[in-house]
């Protein structure tokens, strides 16, 4: 895993996400994978970027979500760009549910626990909080509290 300083060549956002940090700086990350050990290693690397720093993805998939999370430092966009996504939220024990399609854009704040449905082929461009992303397994249609995970995690 490794920041790179302006690249000269285009970034497939699906496999190398983009950190946003401190002084307006964009830093594709190479050699990037949804494992604790790049999670680990990215959140070192950007650590000094703090709450302002922000992670650039963009996922294609298909289904429900396996997983809920939050992310306690800050807010998360999620844009559809393609196909239909749902967002469902909890926030402070209230549920709601966003329907995007492609060109619509929601807000998760900052700690508000969420999940993300995919119905049919979609593609979502997410901006992360770079810090401090807890995860709960799906197995229930809300989350429920115990010790998180730390770092960054796909949405």
């Amino acid at each position: 895993m490794e920041l790179v300083n302006h690249p000269r060549h285009a970034v497939d956002l699906r496999t190398t996400p983009v950190h946003l940090g401190l002084g307006s700086t964009a830093k594709p990350i190479e050699d990037f994978a949804w494992s604790p050990e790049v999670l680990q290693a990215y959140s070192a690397a950007v650590a000094a970027d703090g709450a302002e720093g922000r992670l650039v993805t963009l996922f294609d998939g298909e289904g429900p979500g396996d997983h809920w999370e939050r992310h306690p430092s800050g807010d998360e966009l999620v844009v559809c760009l393609s196909g239909s996504v749902t967002v469902t939220r909890d926030i402070d024990g209230v549920s709601d549910s966003v329907v995007l399609g492609p060109g619509e854009a929601t807000v998760n704040p900052a700690g508000a626990w969420h999940a993300v449905d995919m119905a049919g082929p979609s593609s979502i461009l997410t901006v992360t909080p770079g810090l401090g992303t807890d995860h709960r397994p799906r197995t229930d249609t809300r989350p429920t509290e115990h010790a998180g995970t730390p770092g960054p995690q796909a949405p």
